[in-house]
Parts: structure tokens; sequence; C-alpha cells
């Protein structure tokens, strides 16, 4: 942890959990014996997640991509062709125009 300060001067955002973090070892640990640490596994990975959301980013990732494959598979009923597209606003093409866009 730097220096504990937000950008606007208050706590950082994750400075909640750090102090949890801390609480924990303190609670669990001692100057002879650190085999407390593993019961703070939790809340040191709420802290990790805090500092650098991998889990956030895997799941949008995974949420993308779920959405990515399921738009491939489904294909569009009235989907214009590439010629029809490229023909867009060009002069004596009005026609292609008029049907890609429904109008």
């Amino acid at each position: 942890m730097a220096s504990g300060y937000g950008l606007q001067g208050g706590p950082s955002r994750c400075f909640p959990f750090w102090q949890e973090l801390l609480a924990c070892y303190v609670v669990n640990t001692s100057a002879e014996d650190d085999s407390g640490k593993k019961k703070c596994a939790p809340m040191l990975e709420d802290y990790y997640e805090c500092l650098h959301h991998k889990k956030e980013a895997a799941r949008i990732r995974a949420l993308q991509t779920a959405y990515r494959k399921a738009e491939a598979s489904s294909a569009r009923e009235n989907a214009p062709s590439a010629g029809q597209i490229r023909n867009l606003g060009l002069l004596d093409k009005e026609e292609d125009t008029k049907q890609v866009l429904g109008g």
C-alpha cells in the first residue's frame, strides 16, 4: 500500500480491505508463529482483487465471449449483403439505400 490516501485526499478505495487483512494478521499471527496467515487467505484475495481487478476482468471477458458467440450463431433475417452496404449513399444507388435502411 503506497500512502493509503485516495485521489481526493480521503482513504483509498482498497483501504477497508487492507484494514480487514491487517486485522486478520494481528489476530491470527504472532512473532513466533505465522501459521495463522492461512486463515487470512480470503481477505488477502479480496484485497488483491480490489487492487488489480483480475477476477472482474476475467468475468467480463467471459461475458463478452459468450455474447459474441451468441451473436455469431444467430443469423439476421434481413441482413444486407456486402454489396448493398458498399452502395449506401452513392449516386444512382438510391434503391439499394432504401432497401437496406427499410425506407
